[in-house]
């Protein structure tokens, strides 16, 4: 069953009606809904299904701490693999979220890291992605790493060193490990 991972920036919390229409679509299709925890789209994006009353929803939570739920759904707590409140802190309930969905929609501000990799750490559990791309105003379908090469190639080039940075990380043995744990 097809599962949907609906994430994207801190700073995107405003959901133009592209993305809406989307998300009506999962509901339609009652599909379930996994969702982050922070401020900015996960929040928008819960407050949205909250309204429509969709409850097939879980939200993903590190170490216990659960910034946002607006609907009351069920959580699932991730171990954080380090104690400062940092990215590394929140990224490994991001890797959890990938692993368990088979599908990913994102929502991203032009700049946000984190909203990125998300689609990277999909494309690498050959699932499919889409993002949206709240300043041009338009979809990015990704069915594959090829893809993502590609969609890197066009970024601006300091931006695109970081993302290449962090991606390296995300395939580092250590982070591979705590991937491949998360999968059994």
């Amino acid at each position: 069953m097809t599962k949907v991972f609906i994430g994207g920036s801190r700073h995107a919390s405003r959901l133009d009606a592209e993305i809406l229409r989307r998300i009506d679509n999962v509901i339609d299709k009652e599909l379930p809904i996994v969702v982050g925890d922070a401020n900015g789209a996960d929040k928008a994006v819960q407050q949205y299904l909250h309204g429509k009353r969709y409850q097939d929803v879980e939200v993903f939570c590190s170490e216990g701490i659960c910034r946002n739920n607006v609907g009351n759904w069920r959580t699932r707590n991730i171990p954080a693999t380090t104690s400062l409140h940092d990215a590394q802190f929140y990224s490994a309930k991001d890797r959890a979220m990938a692993v368990e969905a088979t599908v990913g929609l994102m929502v991203w501000d032009g700049k946000s890291l984190g909203t990125l990799l998300n689609v990277f750490r999909l494309l690498r559990l050959q699932k499919k992605a889409v993002i949206y791309i709240v300043p041009e105003k338009r979809f990015q379908q990704f069915s594959g790493l090829a893809e993502w090469g590609r969609f890197l190639a066009g970024l601006e080039l300091s931006l695109r060193r970081k993302v290449e940075q962090r991606t390296k990380l995300e395939i580092s043995p250590a982070t591979s490990a705590l991937q491949t744990s998360l999968l059994d």
